[in-house]
């Protein structure tokens, strides 16, 4: 069975000034469909033709396949970055903000450190919120096709620090996207489910 390419959790426009309808047509309608369509024909007719995507990333992962763990990790990072993002975001509750006060002091500092960690990121790449095994927070960094998909720590949210998606909307100004996007946007009852499940988000079918 093909992985599926997942539709936006919104509109185009939803996420518009912070990530403009251009820059989701792009990097959601050509970005992402390639990492999925390289992946279905990168597993056409072999032993993972019917695996989840986890399961491929971990098998690529396990054998050295860089061409397949990239296009399948990117599959997952791309499909959990659209979740990791809402209209309009709101706030932390409950377990979760005790978390983060507990691990940052603060929203606002937690938000600062992703701000700061994705500004000083080198290259292409992902930042992350994650738990480990006993509920701790800790923001996390990947380099290019880099996932918490495998792996053992839980991702409640991802921000994506490839140029690509930014590019179009703030040029080579990393930091205005991060800030517009993780002031604004940032899914907090995503965030929420993620941690209160306690096990790593699973990729639509």
């Amino acid at each position: 069975m093909a992985i599926a390419f997942p539709d936006l959790p919104y509109s185009h426009d939803a996420l518009s000034p912070a990530i403009s309808d251009e820059t989701l047509k792009t990097h959601h309608g050509k970005h992402h469909k390639a990492y999925v369509d390289k992946t279905n024909a990168a597993i056409e007719g072999t032993d993972m033709a019917d695996a989840s995507l986890e399961e491929i990333i971990a098998s690529a992962d396990s054998k050295g396949n860089s061409g397949l763990f990239n296009n399948s990790a990117q599959s997952w990072n791309h499909a959990f970055y659209w979740h990791s993002m809402a209209p309009s975001g709101g706030k932390p509750s409950g377990d979760l903000a005790s978390a983060i006060d507990s691990a940052f002091g603060s929203l606002n500092a937690l938000v600062e450190k992703l701000q700061s960690a994705g500004a000083g990121h080198f290259a292409s790449g992902w930042v992350w919120l994650a738990a480990d095994s006993s509920g701790k927070l800790s923001i996390e960094e990947t380099h290019d096709a880099g996932t918490l998909a495998i792996g053992d720590k839980n991702p409640l949210l991802t921000l994506d620090v490839w140029e690509h998606a930014y590019y179009l909307d703030h040029k080579n100004v990393r930091p205005d996207y991060l800030k517009a996007v993780s002031t604004g946007h940032i899914n907090w009852d995503f965030a929420a489910e993620n941690y209160a499940r306690g096990s790593t988000w699973t990729y639509p079918s």
